[in-house]
Formats: C-alpha cells, sequence, structure tokens
C-alpha cells in the first residue's frame, strides 16, 4: 500500500503530481478530517460510561478498514474472531481480545495527533489553492489584499506572478507532503488495524474446521438417505418381488395369461430393486463404512465388466471424508473408462505416505479425455479441494488416461 505511493515519489516529479497517488492521499487525508468530528461526536456520550470506551476503537477501527481501500483497493481484513451476536460472551471476546486494545490505539492517535496532522496539512493545501485561484480573484474585483514582504498584489499581472512563482511551487510540494502524510498514516494503520500473523492463522484454521463440519454432514446426510432407503423403499420391492414370484406360480396353472402378466410385473420389480441397489450403493456403499477404501476398492473391481487390477497398500481406517472422495473419484474414474473410452484393462494403485494418500487410476482406452467439458470430472475437483486435496487428469488422444489424486489424512 504505502510502498506503491513511496515508489511513484521514486519517479518523475511531474508525472507523480500527475498520477492517482497525490489524489488519492487528498481524499484520504480529507476524508480523515471529515471523520474526526463525527468521531468525537459518537464518543462524547461514552465519557458518562467509562468502561464502554474500551469498546469505541471497534468502530473506528471498522471504519478505518473500509476507508483503506481509498489507498489500497483490497482494503484490511477483520482481525476479530467470529463471536456470539450479542450478550456478555460477545463484550468477554472483545475485551480480551489484543486486536481491540489495537484499535484503541489507533483510534487515540486518530482523534488527536493524526486529527492535527490532516487538517493542519488540508489548511495549508487551501492557501496553496487560494494563491492559484488569486488572479482569478483580483480579476473580478474582490476585496484582495495580499502583501509579499513590502510588496502589495493590486493587479491581476502581478496576481499571475504570485501564483505562478509561488502557488504552483507551494501546491506541489504541499501534494508530495499529504502523499507522505497519507502514505505514513495508511502504513500506520494497517500496521495496527490488520491481522497480526497469529490472527490470520487462527482465521485460517477457524475456516479449515468449518470446512470439515460442512464436508461430515454432507456425508452424515448422504448416508442418512442411503439408510432410509435400504431399510424402507428397497426392503418393500423385495417383499413385492416375493409376492410376485408367489403370485406368479399360482396362476401359471390357472390362467397362463394372467401367469405372464405377474411374471412381467415380477420382471420389472426385480429390475427396480437392482436399480435401486446401485443407486444405494452409488450414495454410500456399506462395504466402505463397515471395511474401508480397500476392500470397497476391490468390490467396485469385481463389479466393473473390463479386467481390473487393484493394488491399494492402506493397512489401516483413513476418515471417513477421505475414504468417501477416494472412493467416488475411482468409481468415476471406472465408469468413464467403461462408457466413454472404450477400455479394455484398468489399473488402480493406492498408497499412504506421510500421512498423504495418494491415488491412481490409469485406463488403456482411447483417450482424449478433456476434464473442463464435463461436470463429472469438475464435480469430482471440487469434492477433492473441500478436503484440500489435489486432481490430476492426462488423457492424451490414443491414450492411455491417467487420474490421480493426493488426499491429506492420517489413520484413526
Amino acid at each position: 500500500m504505502a510502498t506503491s505511493v513511496w515508489r511513484a515519489m521514486a519517479g518523475n516529479p511531474v508525472r507523480f503530481v500527475l498520477s492517482r497517488w497525490p489524489w488519492r492521499s487528498l481524499a484520504y487525508v480529507a476524508s480523515s478530517v471529515a471523520v474526526i468530528p463525527i468521531a468525537w461526536l459518537a464518543i462524547m456520550p461514552l465519557l458518562l460510561f467509562p468502561p464502554l470506551l474500551i469498546l469505541v476503537g471497534m468502530p473506528i477501527g471498522a471504519l478505518e478498514r473500509h476507508r483503506l481501500g481509498i489507498m489500497a483497493p483490497l482494503g484490511v481484513p477483520d482481525p476479530h474472531a467470529p463471536a456470539p451476536p450479542s450478550g456478555w460472551a460477545w463484550v468477554r471476546l472483545r475485551v480480551t481480545e489484543a486486536a481491540t486494545w489495537r484499535e484503541l490505539g489507533y483510534a487515540a492517535c486518530l482523534l488527536s495527533v493524526l486529527a492535527l496532522l490532516d487538517l493542519a496539512a488540508v489548511f495549508v493545501l487551501f492557501l496553496c489553492l487560494l494563491l492559484l485561484v488569486l488572479p482569478l480573484l483580483v480579476g473580478v474585483g474582490a476585496n484582495v489584499q495580499v502583501a509579499v514582504g513590502t510588496w502589495t498584489v493590486e493587479t491581476v499581472g502581478q496576481a499571475c506572478a504570485v501564483a505562478g512563482l509561488a502557488g504552483v511551487p507551494a501546491t506541489v510540494i504541499t501534494l508530495y507532503g499529504i502523499s507522505v502524510l497519507g502514505g505514513a498514516q495508511a502504513a500506520f494503520a494497517t500496521w495496527l488495524l490488520a491481522p497480526t500473523g497469529t490472527e490470520t492463522n487462527r482465521q485460517v484454521e477457524e475456516l479449515a474446521r468449518s470446512r470439515s463440519r460442512l464436508v461430515n454432514s454432507f456425508e452424515a446426510e448422504r448416508r442418512r438417505i442411503e439408510r432410509d432407503l435400504h431399510d424402507g423403499a428397497q426392503q418393500h420391492l423385495v417383499l413385492l418381488t416375493m409376492k410376485l414370484g408367489l403370485a406368479e406360480r399360482h396362476l401359471a396353472a390357472a390362467d397362463g395369461r394372467a401367469g405372464e402378466l405377474v411374471g412381467e410385473a415380477h420382471e420389472q420389480a426385480r429390475l427396480a430393486l437392482t436399480t435401486l441397489r446401485d443407486q444405494i450403493r452409488g450414495i454410500h456403499p456399506q462395504i466402505l463404512t463397515d471395511f474401508g477404501l480397500a476392500e470397497a476398492v476391490r468390490e467396485l473391481a469385481e463389479r466393473c465388466p473390463v479386467p481390473v487390477e487393484a493394488d491399494l497398500d492402506l493397512p489401516g481406517r483413513l476418515p471417513p471424508e477421505i475414504e468417501s472422495t477416494a472412493y467416488f473419484v475411482v468409481s468415476e474414474a471406472l465408469t468413464n473408462a467403461v462408457r466413454h473410452a472404450a477400455a479394455t484393462r484398468i489399473q488402480i494403485s493406492g498408497r499412504l505416505a506421510e500421512q498423504r494418500l495418494a491415488l491412481t487410476i490409469v485406463d488403456d482406452g482411447r483417450g482424449g479425455a478433456e476434464p473442463s467439458l464435463g461436470t463429472g470430472m469438475r464435480g469430482l475437483a471440487d469434492r477433492v479441494a473441500v478436503v484440500a486435496g489435489t486432481l490430476e487428469i492426462s488423457s492424451p488422444q490414443g491414450g492411455p488416461t491417467t487420474v490421480r489424486i493426493d488426499l491429506p489424512c492420517r489413520y484413526e
């Protein structure tokens, strides 16, 4: 932020004056002059309740972080930790945060030393602008009396000389000074109001925990749907299939046509049951829950219509969200290899090293897969990213296609 101001000042002076930085610095300093009296008016009633003065820096800090966008478009993030929306729990947390006390210190500086400096800078610039417009004021007959030493400005020509010899240099120097003041104040505000390294790490950890909770909630909902389908609709279809089978036997001798119709209904119920079981297996297979990733992948390999060689060296169970993510990547890769790549052989290998799972699926199909054109692979990439993993796909024309995932994990 301030570095850009200093870098711009180190270049051509004329170019600097014509650049954006003097005007952005002026806007920052001038807005400080406008904010300071409003802040004082807000603080005055709090003097009757001294304990509340501890928190007075928070709204000022929030406003200053927003105003820092004048000097840097990205602004400054909030250093405070998430807290209850109201109540004493919120007050207790805020009082114990270092960011609250830094904001209080900045508010004290803003309402005292910085207020005087900003006001003086704006006043000096106002005087410089008066010198620049002096010829216009004298020309319109305004009652302006300017004395430079023993010389009194009385004519437009004299006013133009003062504006050119004194007004222009003074304005340029003042703009430089305001740029220095604005850059220094912005750097000072960033130093006090921006998150420290510890606070940034805390926010990153909170985001990671939030993402983990979101993933776990998705997995819990997925398993609930699978359980409801397994215990509800599937059981009803099983009973329907059994009863239709018995009815087919009883009606076969009495009425051939009725037996045929019941037989067709029996076949449709059987197909519906098979489809439902496949869908349940696709939502979250029970074998994955009971026996882990290695056994679930081996079951996928056995059900695949093309030969699959599965070599997974996983000596223990992995976190549920990691097992689920890896399983669905393998399932999607096998489906794509069979349906779209015309593969005749597929190899799956997986290893765990340094608490990271590396999984590779290679097929000998026609290749040419473009991940950016398929929502399925994009969805897998998003799913892998949720658990802080990476997914890579290599699929040149003519094959082979290689899908690699790398997932951070640890044994339970």
